[in-house]
């Protein structure tokens, strides 16, 4: 037994040793009954002078392999021993802008797989606290106080979240299509009163409203218009006015006698096979 826990520290020793040159490693376990140890591979996040982030330099902490059960509250929980965490952010790429959501139903991306994070702390000292923690035993993420779910009771979960409450879902597309209809509403109202009036070149902006208006722009509304100019051609085509075409009419009309001719031949020939075929 002894041995076999010497063999277990010296293959934790080798997976926090191995870390990229400029992060250091952070060994993880998900459990107490989690034998091999995960690597979180972490650094000081640092962004060019001037460049507006919502991630500040010297208090964010870079962190690269999240697994997938690792949330945002599992992180604030680990870390909060270095500091006050201030926010936390998961994103499927380094360097990705996290986009607010503006619905709950829809556009809802589920990321799977490993994922990149940003720890925010309030205070620079967190940053190198959580860099020292390397010297320190696996970290757990899932504890008795704080247990992340797994199995069943994870997959109950979700399909709990998966089940829509109708008057919400409702109330949300009412308010989107009355912003939308507002929107669509003050662009006319600005087309209108732009109508006509010449800007500062003297150029008129041309619209396509009239008084016919636009054909739609479908697959059989292309159709039917490619057919009509068709048919518009075919009338003001001149026929037999130059001499290719007199050369073409006389031939296809001599290949049409031949095509018949051997279609009668071919007829007279199984009437006589079948002897029904009596000219006297």
């Amino acid at each position: 037994a002894a041995s076999r826990r010497a063999k277990m520290a010296a293959a934790e020793e080798r997976v926090v040793g191995a870390a990229p040159a400029g992060y250091t490693a952070l060994a993880v376990k998900f459990g107490e009954r989690q034998r091999s140890p995960h690597c979180l591979l972490v650094k000081e996040h640092q962004v060019r002078e001037g460049a507006g982030t919502t991630h500040p330099p010297r208090r964010t902490l870079f962190v690269l392999n999240v697994p997938p059960y690792c949330s945002p509250d599992s992180l604030s929980r680990l870390f909060a021993r270095c500091g006050c965490v201030q926010s936390v952010d998961i994103c499927e790429k380094p360097g990705e802008k996290k986009e607010k959501l503006t619905s709950k139903f829809f556009n809802c991306k589920t990321v799977t797989g490993f994922q990149v994070a940003y720890v925010v702390f309030r205070k620079p000292a967190g940053v190198q606290a959580a860099k020292a923690l390397s010297r320190e035993g696996p970290l757990l993420i899932s504890t008795e106080s704080h247990p992340v779910k797994t199995g069943i009771s994870k997959w109950i979960a979700s399909y709990a979240a998966s089940v829509v409450d109708q008057e919400e879902l409702k109330a949300e597309v009412d308010a989107y299509m009355q912003d939308y209809d507002k929107k669509i509403a003050e662009e006319e109202a600005k087309a209108a009163k732009e109508e006509g009036v010449p800007d500062e070149e003297g150029w008129v902006k041309v619209t396509r409203k009239g008084r016919k208006p636009g054909l739609p722009r479908t697959e059989a509304a292309n159709l039917r218009v490619l057919e009509r100019e068709k048919r518009k051609r075919a009338r003001k085509e001149l026929l037999n006015f130059y001499a290719w075409q007199h050369r073409e009419t006389k031939r296809e009309h001599i290949a049409q006698l031949r095509k018949k001719f051997e279609e009668d031949k071919q007829r007279i020939a199984l009437m006589r096979a079948q002897r029904k075929f009596r000219p006297y």
